[in-house]
């Protein structure tokens, strides 16, 4: 079997070549994103994996079929960068359900507590001999009231860890966990509850119709006055735009994002020598009380570990038994995971 690895970082390579080897898998690193430009590389391939901001829209799955490319293996969780209605009966859509919960759930709580005891900011102090803690003050994380957006792997580890350090957790899904709410510190409200009783809002739900810029001008309006915003997620749950005029009117106290909606050429790339056209996210760094950090959540030994591993099973297992337990069908109005074993 071989593989066109699109959109390769140095990190990728030490754990794929390892299962890659275990399994008799060939893989052909490419540094580029996969886009209609870039597609003609995967020809003479089996598959193809792609990350997140990799393209995988109509043109690009009708030019992947022609070349007889039979799967995209997608490394990560998220899907909202396929067509999973073009690509259904065209071709297979694999992915990584859950690498490591606890890496991105970890990673956001170290953005919180870096946002709101300074830590950032002592850190740069601190390198200049500046000792003073003048601005430095900040706030209790005990006692206070954590809304949980999405109670998946992700959610639920990050409700764990806040329970650690005695918060209050609201949560919501529409899909509610069974076990989670109990009558001491974890409930699951409506969003507008939710919204209104916080003091900090965490999301670790996908991207879908229903949820696009679910944090907007009319969302952040109910919000507590000084409500910290974190989104280690997908950028387009944040209305960018919203979010940057809710900070500068002082209605949002505080935002943690390793995620934005307008990444795909920026984010995992080295821009430091060039002019950041986006406006509103250079507007954003900006900001005192902004940390962005570059969709690096994921981004532990474990996850990579892991990531490959599933990304690699899910190839073999797709291509020598004719099902794979972790691909996507187009159902309906939704893509989900295949519960039959077969999409076609």
């Amino acid at each position: 079997m071989r593989v066109a690895f699109f959109d390769t970082k140095s990190y990728d390579k030490k754990s794929f070549d390892k299962y890659a080897g275990l399994n008799g898998v060939e893989i052909k690193y490419f540094e580029t994103k996969l886009n209609l430009d870039t597609a003609e590389l995967a020809h003479g391939f089996d598959a193809v994996c792609a990350f997140v901001n990799d393209t995988v829209d109509k043109d690009v799955i009708d030019r992947l079929s022609e070349m007889n490319v039979k799967a995209v293996a997608l490394r990560c969780a998220g899907f909202n960068n396929v067509d999973m209605r073009h690509a259904f009966g065209k071709i297979h859509v694999l992915r990584v359900p859950a690498y490591s919960p606890y890496a991105v759930a970890e990673h956001a709580m170290a953005l919180l507590l870096t946002s709101i005891r300074r830590i950032h900011k002592s850190y740069i102090r601190s390198r200049d001999f500046n000792f003073s803690l003048s601005g430095l003050t900040g706030f209790d994380l005990h006692g206070k009231t954590v809304g949980v957006i999405g109670t998946g792997r992700i959610g639920r580890v990050f409700i764990d860890i806040a329970r650690g350090f005695g918060m209050k957790v609201l949560a919501y899904d529409k899909f509610p966990s069974p076990g989670l709410e109990n009558a001491d510190d974890v409930r699951y409200v409506s969003l507008d509850e939710l919204y209104e009783n916080s003091d900090i809002i965490s999301l670790h739900c996908p991207l879908t119709d229903d949820t696009t810029h679910m944090i907007n001008e009319e969302t952040l309006k109910k919000c507590k006055k000084g409500v910290v915003i974190i989104n280690t997620s997908r950028g387009g749950l944040v209305d960018a735009e919203d979010l940057l005029n809710a900070i500068k009117s002082r209605h949002v106290g505080a935002a943690c994002l390793d995620v934005y909606e307008e990444e795909s050429d920026l984010f995992f790339e080295d821009n430091s020598g060039h002019i950041l056209n986006d406006d509103i996210l250079a507007r954003l760094i900006s900001m005192p009380n902004v940390i962005v950090t570059s969709h690096q959540a994921f981004l532990t030994e474990e996850a990579l570990e892991n990531i490959a591993k599933t990304t690699i099973k899910n190839l073999v297992d797709l291509f020598e038994d004719g099902q794979c337990a972790n691909e996507l069908c187009f159902r309906g109005n939704a893509a989900e995971d295949c519960k039959s074993g077969k999409c076609f």
